[in-house]
């Protein structure tokens, strides 16, 4: 196969890339806590001895955007947003994770767990539980949980040690070596509030159609190489 061609196909596979992050990123546009996600691309080049070397576009990472989204009221007693840096840790049948959905209620046995069922970890990466029949539920801006005017749990923010680390799993909920607690200087915990998705679907779209522009040019080089090839053969074989 033409160099040209493969050079357009390692460009044409990671703008397909792109395109699955940016229709995601639109998709969760009113998702509680979610955070948009970017194709990181850089470039690849194979020495060929003494031909010329053959540089190609790669696309293997993903960038996740951590900038904070907006914060709204919902008057939930166990709605809880996170303003600043952070995540809250979240325990999941493969383990911890990291989570900014705040939206958490009482399962069975007073443990808060989100939608998904995985119960909320406090500041020791133990479960936050509430006891039965305490009433009165507040949360300050450290983290402390009170019922009562009673001191429950303290929920810490985490966050991985290598923010290399972080990966996205599924939904709001992403993965780190080794999550660790911040300081109190990091952010605030918010009652009451639940944290929007920063993905902006104005600026998703027009991503979007410069991303499909952009493949269909690549498509074109490959429309025009491949029939270049057709002719050379043609020529040949007369």
């Amino acid at each position: 196969m033409d160099n040209a061609i493969y050079a357009a196909l390692t460009r044409q596979s990671g703008l397909m890339r792109e395109m699955h992050a940016v229709a995601n990123n639109i998709a969760n546009a009113a998702t509680t806590g979610f955070r948009r996600e970017g194709v990181v691309f850089s470039e690849f080049v194979k020495a060929m001895g003494t031909e010329p070397s053959l540089s190609m576009a790669r696309a293997s990472a993903r960038n996740v955007d951590l900038s904070q989204a907006e914060i709204t009221a919902t008057g939930g007693v166990f709605d809880f947003a996170i303003r600043g840096q952070g995540f809250f840790l979240v325990e999941t049948p493969d383990g911890e994770a990291l989570s900014r959905a705040g939206h958490f209620t009482p399962g069975p046995a007073g443990d808060l767990v989100n939608p998904d069922g995985y119960r909320l970890l406090d500041a020791g990466g133990a479960p936050v539980a509430v006891p039965p029949g305490v009433a009165n539920i507040s949360l300050a801006q450290d983290g402390t949980l009170s019922g009562d005017g009673v001191p429950i749990a303290r929920i810490g923010l985490w966050a991985p040690a290598d923010p290399t680390s972080l990966r996205h799993v599924a939904g709001t909920i992403f993965t780190a070596d080794a999550p660790e607690p911040m300081g109190e200087e990091a952010g605030i915990l918010l009652q009451g509030h639940l944290e929007g998705s920063n993905s902006n679907p104005i600026v998703e779209l027009a991503r979007m159609i410069e991303v499909q522009r952009a493949y269909e040019v690549g498509q074109q080089l490959l429309d025009r190489e491949d029939q270049r090839i057709r002719n050379v053969l043609q020529t040949l074989g007369r």
